[in-house]
């Protein structure tokens, strides 16, 4: 027997059913020294009970044998269990005691009388019939464990590891969505401009849909929204917002008008949005260096003011003094006259004023300018017009029977097929001669570019006439879908800009190959020159 008595050793033995580290009195030296040996009192206090006054020593055998009959019987009962239940009652008494360790583990245990090595609460766990014989085997029952506590929580982990997103998982971009590419435009699509809204618009549309029906850019189909701004600049920034605040657009593609770029350029740089291929020549969107996201397709005003008066000077005999300007009284006219007044000085040797009139914007309201004209005492031989196209014809209408030999020049933010039609409406005189430089190949040309674009025009948008404003556009967005072609499926606008800063000798077709880099943002710089009949039809002329 393990727990025998000294003689002099009047205590009961120490059937504890365990102790808080989990080691067991059966597995303990058999003899130990006074100070080690747990007296009534501890034993008491650790589970729970009142002390009583120990028996008196005559009973201390009897008391004995009555535990060690217990155990046998106990024991007994275990051993018939053990073979007698059905197995699964057994595997399921065994999960249960498993679950209960994993429970006692974590529970909050008795003090300790001394600070023993930490052990796995396994490692000192009795088995076999002793356990089954022993108290401290089976748990509380006054505190059931839960069974959210038996089992572990796998709804909540795979939860958790749904919602946290994979490393690799690109945030979404702006406009862009799996099947979509979507883009904007702020436009006149009211007002006296409302033709070259129409026209800028027919232009992207077509290039959309030619691209659309052949897949798309990388899978995703391409969206043009549009905004009116009446080509007013106080109605700019509200059709800036409707395009990127609502619709949500991806960028902006051949916005119209000098004076609504003051406006346009530099939300689209605040919000770091592409502004590409806006029509206008004006210098606030030709910095140098460039700003990043703003991208032009055609030559500045100040280049198509440049040919316009060396054409006059050197191939139409004038002299510099001879030229006036007519302007619009906004960015748009002031850009058309710091180019002609540049060109005028470098032929002048840097002397000399340029005679400049001017009128409203959104008008067609010339007289102030007219009589500017007659007051004028060296004689003016030709005028450039700097106007939108309804203001530059009722110019030529009223100064034409003033000035039969006048030359009347336009650059090609006029809007040059609006310009033809309405002076062929005036009569054969007024069409006759007159000059417009432009940014594309000539419409009626057979450039192998022009052709495609009239093709797709007939099939598209049948009954639209080919136009220079829409033939402009057409190029202008074919560019852009380059561009996001060499993007690649996870275009962003980062990724954009750095597609179109790396296109070099892209052949668009108009004779001029296309090139960006980081310090050139303007795809072309070449400037066509066409000339009126009476008909109404333009014809190529040489500005060289």
């Amino acid at each position: 027997m393990r727990h025998l008595r000294a003689p002099n050793d009047d205590r009961d033995p120490p059937f504890s059913p365990g102790y808080e580290d989990g080691r067991h009195p059966m597995y303990e030296p058999p003899w130990r020294d006074e100070h080690e040996r747990p007296t009534p009192a501890e034993f008491a206090s650790r589970f729970g009970v009142q002390q009583v006054p120990p028996p008196p020593r005559e009973r201390n055998v009897v008391g004995l044998l009555s535990i060690l009959g217990l155990v046998a019987v106990a024991a007994g009962v275990a051993g018939f269990a053990a073979t007698k239940l059905p197995a699964r009652w057994t595997a399921a008494l065994s999960a249960n005691s498993t679950a209960d360790v994993a429970a006692a583990a974590v529970a909050p245990s008795w003090p300790a009388r001394a600070a023993p090595s930490a052990a796995p609460v396994q490692d000192n766990l009795p088995t076999g019939a002793l356990a089954s014989a022993l108290p401290a085997a089976t748990p509380d029952q006054s505190t059931p464990l839960r069974e959210e506590d038996r089992t572990p929580r796998f709804d909540t982990r795979m939860a958790n590891a749904a919602a946290a997103p994979p490393a690799n998982t690109r945030p979404p971009v702006q406009g862009v969505t799996d099947t979509e590419i979507s883009f904007g435009m702020a436009a006149p699509f009211s007002g006296p401009a409302r033709e070259m809204g129409h026209q800028l618009k027919l232009g992207i549309d077509l290039a959309f849909a030619q691209a659309n029906e052949e897949g798309g850019v990388n899978g995703r189909q391409l969206k043009l929204y549009t905004a009116d701004d009446a080509y007013e600049p106080a109605r700019t920034l509200t059709a800036m917002k409707e395009l990127y605040e609502q619709h949500k657009v991806f960028g902006f593609v051949e916005n119209y008008g000098s004076p609504t770029a003051l406006i346009s350029v530099p939300y689209a740089l605040e919000h770091h949005a592409l502004y590409f291929g806006a029509f206008t020549g004006a210098p606030s969107l030709r910095r140098d260096p460039p700003d990043r996201y703003v991208f032009n397709y055609r030559a500045g005003y100040a280049e198509e003011a440049h040919a316009l008066v060396h054409y006059l000077v050197k191939s139409r005999k004038l002299r510099p003094q001879e030229i006036g300007v007519l302007t619009q009284q906004d960015a748009y006219g002031d850009a058309g006259w710091d180019g002609v007044s540049k060109a005028m000085h470098t032929l002048r040797g840097g002397t000399g004023e340029v005679f400049r009139m001017s009128y409203n914007r959104n008008t067609v309201n010339v007289d102030d300018a007219i009589a500017q004209l007659r007051r004028q005492k060296h004689g003016i031989k030709a005028v450039v017009l700097v106007a939108t196209f309804r203001a530059a014809a009722k110019f030529i209408e009223k100064t034409r029977d003033l000035y039969p030999d006048m030359i009347y020049a336009t650059i090609s933010g006029v809007g040059s097929t609006g310009l033809a039609s309405e002076l062929t409406v005036l009569g054969p005189k007024y069409a006759d001669g007159v000059i417009c430089t432009q940014v594309t190949p000539a419409v009626e040309g057979y450039a192998s570019v022009t052709l495609n674009y009239k093709k797709a025009l007939a099939k598209y948008f049948p009954g639209e006439p080919a136009d220079y404003s829409s033939l402009e556009a057409y190029l202008t967005a074919n560019i852009l879908i380059e561009g996001l072609r060499r993007a690649g499926p996870a275009v962003d606008t980062e990724s954009l800009v750095d597609a179109l800063e790396a296109m070099q000798n892209y052949e668009l077709g108009v004779g001029s190959k296309v090139s960006f880099g980081p310090s050139d943002h303007q795809a072309l710089h070449k400037v066509w020159g066409t000339q009126l009949d009476k008909t109404g039809q333009y014809h190529a002329i040489d500005l060289e």
